[in-house]
């Protein structure tokens, strides 16, 4: 299974995938969100070293006092990197809106994560720059993030790396240990793990995918590999299921070049 990485070489491509989408959009400089989490501070690393630390923003964005462990491994990646900081707490902002509208927990943490990405938004305007985004190949495939919320971006370093090869290229850039060694959660209620939440581990969910995804395997070589057939067909079920999470908003055509579909490339721009 050829899932382990050539650290330097993926650097350099990934480097120059930053630079190179935002100069197609006629920017340098970039903003994130950084949770303090693995994903995150790999992402500030490469945009780091892409663009130089002065044109990175990364946003710490806790609820209140709920992840203040998390924050300070955020300011430690930042520190580390040498990017600028803005710490905004979107307490105030969720909780008006619940005091309105209650709900539970997966509808809250929902909310959160499309607040982060508003402010996110917001701040990019006021930075003219753009959204770099966080999620891996793990979380993209199975529909493990907020649609609008931690999915949105205006490009994706990470979009083609498994979990456990993002934590491979962590530890190239020298992302702290505690950091990389941390349990992976999406910081929407204390408590919350990934692994907890999917009831299987990156290494184990990675390495089925892999085999459906890149090795293009079936249901039936995947479960004959050992993997327990209820786990794939979770796996299955979930990459189906978040398909739309995937695609942009399909237009209904009715003109001769329609956005998505015959419209895809600007090549005759500048005519």
């Amino acid at each position: 299974m050829a899932m382990t990485l050539n650290g330097p070489f993926t650097i350099q491509v990934l480097t120059a995938f930053i630079r190179e989408e935002l100069g197609k959009a006629g920017f340098s400089k970039a903003v994130l969100g950084l949770s303090g989490g693995l994903d995150s501070s790999v992402c500030a690393a490469l945009a780091a070293r892409a663009l130089g630390p002065k044109n990175v923003l990364a946003l710490l964005m806790p609820y209140g006092e709920n992840f203040s462990a998390d924050m300070e491994d955020a300011r430690e990646a930042a520190r580390a990197f040498r990017i600028r900081s803005l710490v905004v707490d979107i307490a105030p902002m969720v909780d008006a809106y619940f005091a309105a509208l209650p709900a539970g927990r997966v509808r809250i943490g929902n909310k959160m994560a499309r607040e982060r990405m508003s402010i996110l938004y917001d701040i990019s305007a006021r930075e003219k720059a753009l959204v770099l985004g966080t999620s891996n190949k793990t979380e993209l495939l199975i529909g493990y993030g907020t649609i609008h919320g931690d999915t949105a971006c205006a490009f994706n370093p990470l979009g083609d790396l498994y979990k456990t090869q993002v934590r491979q290229l962590a530890a190239e850039l020298g992302v702290p240990e505690k950091i990389r060694t941390k349990p992976p959660t999406a910081g929407l209620w204390a408590g919350q793990t990934d692994e907890g939440e999917l009831g299987l581990t990156y290494a184990e969910l990675d390495k089925i995918l892999y085999a459906l995804v890149d090795e293009r395997e079936s249901r039936a070589d995947v479960i004959a590999r050992g993997f327990k057939k209820k786990t794939v067909d979770m796996i299955i079920a979930r990459i189906k299921a978040s398909e739309f999470k995937r695609q942009m908003p399909p237009i209904a055509k009715i003109s001769t070049r329609t956005i998505g579909h015959d419209f895809l490339y600007p090549y005759d721009w500048g005519k």
